[in-house]
């Protein structure tokens, strides 16, 4: 395995409290495969990567984070210094202020060529213009002298992942790389991601807070909500044998293909305050299949659907699984029988059918 994390818990010591952004999450990415990570804004997505990269300064952190076989959390600052950039690559998440805004763009794709490689400055400018021509960077030999606000969004953000790719590292993180993009754009960006990990066998780890974003391209996909893994699967169960009705809420609330017209779903409420999260499951104020115990007792993150590697951090017996009308009865009735009551939130899933879950449906 290329990258493992075990347990990763990261907080930040404020004048309010202490901010407990990551609570204990494991997930793993091997060489050229996909690991999608989703989740709403604010639910600890971002830091978790920027952490193991050493990026959260300030932060208490506990855990390991082994990439290829070393632990990042404990290494010296040179020592990551080394990794950042050269094995590990990063596309964040506004490429406009991710640029300097002083420096032309070929300038700073060398200067992230010559901080690891003892190459000449008309080598690597050489190897720029090679870059942005690989990114799709019409006439890269003139644009390359260009400076970012000569850039369109769509072209900043190809700039970015010629930069994290300036060097082949063996891991790829891309923090939400089609934010404000449109979908045209958005389409591009994927694609491009996706031909160059096929070129260079690179392991991703895809950030996004919408399923439809990856629905082509991760492998897995690990689920977050308030600092703490929800659910993960493979892609394919996420999207059609989800288990936890935070999944089930974000699947609700995609636009469905030959369906115009009809409104969305969205789940009702707000994430909640990471200095003063709720007890039980974080989930439980917006859950409509909410129980006594999910309110006093975190749920354990154990196997659902009968696979090893579909697991889940919910209440609901193991084996409902799905986004039909009678698995969402079963929840219902399951809620009921354990005393539960209607709560504020996820919509009910039966209008997902068995079929689309984004207007452009994955193919497996």
């Amino acid at each position: 395995m290329l990258l493992e994390v075990e347990g990763l818990t990261v907080s930040f010591p404020t004048p309010d409290g202490v901010v407990e952004a990551v609570r204990g999450i494991d997930f793993s990415v091997d060489r050229g495969r996909t690991l999608g990570i989703v989740g709403e804004s604010g639910s600890g997505k971002s830091v978790a990567t920027q952490t193991i990269l050493g990026l959260t300064r300030g932060a208490q952190v506990a855990g390991t984070a082994l990439f290829e076989g070393r632990d990042l959390l404990t290494m010296t600052t040179a020592e990551l210094r080394a990794v950042r950039g050269a094995k590990i690559g990063t596309i964040f998440q506004d490429p406009l202020s991710s640029l300097h805004p002083y420096y032309r763009i070929g300038w700073q794709i060398a200067e992230a060529i010559r901080a690891h490689e003892k190459i000449s400055r008309s080598d690597a400018h050489r190897r720029a213009v090679e870059l942005l021509g690989l990114v799709g960077i019409p006439q890269p030999d003139k644009r390359v002298d260009d400076y970012p606000h000569q850039f369109s969004g769509g072209m900043r953000q190809r700039a970015m992942i010629a930069i994290a790719l300036a060097l082949h590292p063996a891991l790829l993180i891309a923090d939400e790389p089609t934010t404000a993009l449109d979908v045209t754009v958005q389409a591009q960006i994927i694609e491009l991601i996706k031909h160059l990990q096929g070129e260079f066998g690179t392991a991703v780890i895809m950030i996004t807070h919408d399923l439809g974003v990856i629905a082509d391209m991760a492998h897995d996909v690990m689920i977050m909500y308030a600092g703490k893994a929800m659910e993960q699967a493979d892609r394919r169960s996420i999207y059609y044998q989800p288990h936890h009705p935070y999944t089930s809420g974000l699947l609700a609330s995609l636009p469905q293909s030959g369906k115009e017209g009809q409104r969305l779903s969205p789940i009702a409420g707000q994430p909640p305050s990471l200095i003063n999260p709720p007890g039980g499951c974080p989930f439980h104020p917006r859950c409509s299949f909410v129980m006594p115990k999910c309110r006093t007792e975190p749920p354990p993150f154990v196997r659902v659907g009968g696979t090893s590697v579909h697991r889940s951090a919910c209440w609901l017996p193991s084996d409902l699984t799905g986004t039909s009308s009678e698995v969402d009865a079963k929840r219902h009735r399951a809620s009921e029988a354990a005393g539960g009551s209607v709560a504020v939130g996820v919509p009910g899933t039966s209008d997902l059918g068995s079929g689309d879950v984004s207007s452009s449906s994955p193919s497996w």
